[in-house]
């Protein structure tokens, strides 16, 4: 039994070391590899891919605990119910993320063009964003214009989004605070209309 509990905990310690080498590299900005992640956990890169099976359900992992929940990074603007208002915080809040990590976001969005079976579970941050900025339409216009609801949320999913970011910044040549304040009037624009669209 005790033989069990020693090998849990190594294993546990091994896990351990992945995901923090992982965050070290993020932090450090630099190009995300599994041989790289292995180097700096001193662990083989078949141990590696034993506890994560691609580099995209690792960076999910390590990326999880260096972000704030959505309630967090909008505690600023926790007494606004102004969903305008909101989701433009919102949409700098993650796009400013974004830009701090965007080596790993960048090698997350790749693993998933590669594996779209997993794509997924890869949004979970910008919909919690999502989620958090429109709460002041929770018992108005997702009761009242459920669909209309949806709809919003999908087209904002689209313009608070890395990839939005990068298209601007990389196809477009926008400099990276024009492109985010480019993100953010536009997703302030969409809900106002679809804000005013449900009242009217």
């Amino acid at each position: 039994m005790r033989l069990n509990t020693g090998r849990s905990n190594q294993k546990e310690r091994t896990r351990v070391a992945i995901v923090t080498a992982a965050r070290e590299a993020i932090a450090a900005g630099d190009e995300i590899t599994m041989p790289d992640v292995a180097r700096r956990a001193l662990v083989s890169e078949a141990t590696a891919y034993r506890y994560f099976p691609d580099l995209a359900s690792l960076l999910r992992e390590a990326l999880a605990g260096i972000w704030d929940s959505p309630e967090r990074a909008m505690a600023p603007i926790a007494g606004s119910d102004d969903p305008v208002e909101r989701i433009g915080f919102a949409t700098e809040v993650l796009l400013r993320e974004v830009l701090r990590h965007q080596a790993a976001v960048r090698a997350l969005i790749a693993a998933s063009v590669t594996k779209p079976d997993a794509a997924g579970v890869r949004p979970g941050r910008r919909i919690g964003l999502i989620d958090e900025a429109l709460r002041p339409l929770n018992a108005t216009m997702a009761v009242r214009r459920p669909a209309e609801f949806e709809q919003l949320k999908r087209g904002l999913a689209i313009v608070v989004s890395a990839e939005a970011l990068f298209s601007l910044t990389d196809l477009l040549g926008v400099a990276p605070e024009a492109a985010i304040a480019s993100a953010a009037a536009t997703a302030r624009s969409l809900t106002a209309a679809a804000v005013a669209s449900a009242a009217s």
